[in-house]
């Protein structure tokens, strides 16, 4: 591949290396260069641009990411649509992700530029997560380093699988001392059967015992004769060696110890058992909890079919120190690759409107700006009508400064309120307090600010139709002859980190660092950069048009 500027008379079929704006039209890094393309270049007074020029034996970055894609993809993993050199893997079920670290590496290893990215060994993933993501860095790779990734990517099976959890019986017994409390053993409970339900199996029996061996032996015979697949055990006391009460239970009702103990902390005093063919586990006080403990790395092993054996155990020592996180970090995700067709994916797509009303509107004086007639009707009223009308599904107002005020101006307008109580404290409260009201269901957000009354809902329709995570267009910024306005329609993926945002900002900063996922959606008028940020530009729109004129 050659690297390097040239005369834009040259340029054609070249990919252009660097994003850049001329005479307002945007050429984003990675663009094929058309002939249109130079000549508009050209036309613009651009001399030279520096691309990227495929030779024989090249293969494009998106070519070259699609093959190793398709080829790493095993069961129960789909293939997303590769864009800027970039291919996700996602999850088709609820599982582990699992595959060999060794294979990963040896894949890395082939050239610089064909990277595999993953998850940790046998982390959970939900469906639609992305479980793995190749990127090839430069613009286009040899085809012989190509072919020997593949070749080891297929090599012994696929690269990268997924083991969904399968529905499993699940039987409770805790054990009792004098002195137990009944609102510990139901606590106990609920937690349990919140934990066995999340990963898709259910708790059909909860009983109780007193905290001795033949108690426990009796108890467990029954669970077994009554059809459980999965037995957990919660004792009153911990468990402390081999020959305690708990694992002397599982001994006595013929059942056998496989592992006393883990390299995990919380959950370093379990036991992993059998009785017959029923894995049965003997779980560390810590399982009260909700937070994440060694556990649940063991039942989410045992519930997706994936051996639990010694071996396994003490491997989990390398990031087994879970005390300090309350519960395991996701990884990136975003909406998984539609099986239909990108118009009937867009179709399908929910997006939430979530509008900023909460401002104190200091450089306006005394006067709210949200609440001012333009046109007939108050500003406030004019973002949410248009966010409502191209197709926003639910509308979200946040509100904060003379709440009461807004709320009353849109009173038959079916939304729904939230309300920001620092909104003192700058634009970022109310971004925070607005994305969060989302509800789970949708698969993006659109952040609409209120005093923009120019903004018509062939704008916002034009940023939903663009809307597309698995082709890269993640997050979605209307432009006017090359500068960027507002609203912008944001993925679902990118909710947490904008929640973090924090000062009298919004999220712009996010759209500098995720340029890649960042795609702009050029309109046909200037509705997406005016808004109203002075008493002048107020009375400049609440003119009477034939003023203007």
């Amino acid at each position: 591949m050659k690297f390097g500027p040239v005369p834009v008379d040259s340029a054609a079929g070249a990919t252009l290396a660097h994003s850049q704006t001329l005479g307002g039209i945007r050429y984003r890094k990675g663009r094929v260069l058309s002939a249109d393309d130079v000549a508009a270049l050209a036309a613009a007074g651009v001399g030279e641009v520096t691309v990227a020029q495929l030779e024989p034996g090249d293969i494009d970055e998106n070519d070259a990411a699609r093959r190793l894609g398709e080829i790493a993809a095993g069961d129960n993993i789909r293939v997303g649509i590769a864009n800027t050199g970039r291919v996700n893997l996602f999850a088709a079920n609820d599982g582990l992700v699992d595959f060999d670290p060794a294979r990963i590496e040896a894949v890395n290893a082939i050239d610089e530029g064909i990277t595999v990215a993953t998850m940790r060994p046998c982390d959970r993933v939900a469906t639609n997560q992305i479980a793995a993501t190749i990127k090839i860095i430069p613009f286009a790779v040899a085809e012989s380093d190509l072919a020997a990734a593949e070749a080891q990517a297929g090599n012994n099976g696929a690269l990268i699988n997924l083991r969904p959890f399968q529905p499993h019986r699940v039987a409770l017994l805790q054990t009792t001392l004098p002195g137990t409390q009944a609102k510990v053993l139901e606590k106990t409970s609920t937690v349990i059967e919140a934990r066995v339900s999340d990963l898709g199996s259910t708790l059909t029996s909860d009983r109780q015992s007193e905290h001795d061996a033949g108690a426990v032996a009796a108890v467990l015979q029954e669970i077994a004769a009554n059809g459980a697949e999965v037995i957990l055990i919660v004792g009153a006391s911990a468990t402390t060696d081999r020959r305690d009460v708990i694992p002397g239970g599982i001994v006595q009702a013929g059942g056998r110890i496989d592992h006393f103990g883990m390299p995990v902390d919380p959950g370093n005093l379990l036991v992993v058992a059998t009785l017959g063919e029923i894995p049965v586990l003997a779980l560390p006080g810590s399982a009260r909890s909700p937070k994440i403990g060694g556990n649940d790395l063991v039942l989410e092993r045992l519930l997706a079919k994936l051996p639990v054996d010694a071996a396994h155990l003490r491997a989990m020592g390398t990031g087994g120190l879970l005390k300090e996180i309350s519960t395991r970090p996701l990884p990136r995700a975003e909406a998984a690759p539609r099986q239909e067709t990108e118009a009937a994916a867009a179709a399908s797509r929910r997006i939430a409107g979530v509008v900023l009303g909460g401002g104190q509107s200091r450089r306006m004086g005394v006067v709210n700006k949200l609440l001012a007639k333009v046109d007939g009707k108050p500003m406030i009223r004019h973002a949410v009508d248009t966010v409502r009308d191209a197709g926003a599904d639910p509308v979200i107002v946040v509100t904060g400064h003379e709440a009461d005020r807004v709320r009353a101006v849109l009173d038959d307008a079916d939304v729904i309120f939230v309300h920001n109580d620092d909104y003192a404290e700058g634009l970022s409260t109310s971004l925070r307090t607005g994305i969060a009201a989302v509800p789970d269901t949708c698969d993006g957000a659109l952040v609409a600010l209120g005093d923009m009354p120019r903004l018509q809902p062939a704008h916002v329709e034009r940023l939903i139709d663009a809307f597309s995570p698995d082709a890269g267009r993640a997050i979605c910024v209307p432009t006017w002859q090359g500068k960027r306005g507002n609203p912008v329609l944001w993925a679902r993926r990118f909710f947490a980190e904008m929640e973090q945002v924090d000062g009298d900002v919004g999220a712009k900063h996010l759209i500098g660092a995720l340029v890649e996922l960042v795609h702009e959606v050029e309109m046909p008028d200037s509705g997406v950069l005016i808004d109203v940020d002075s008493p002048e530009a107020l009375a400049e729109l609440m003119r009477p048009k034939q003023e203007k004129a």
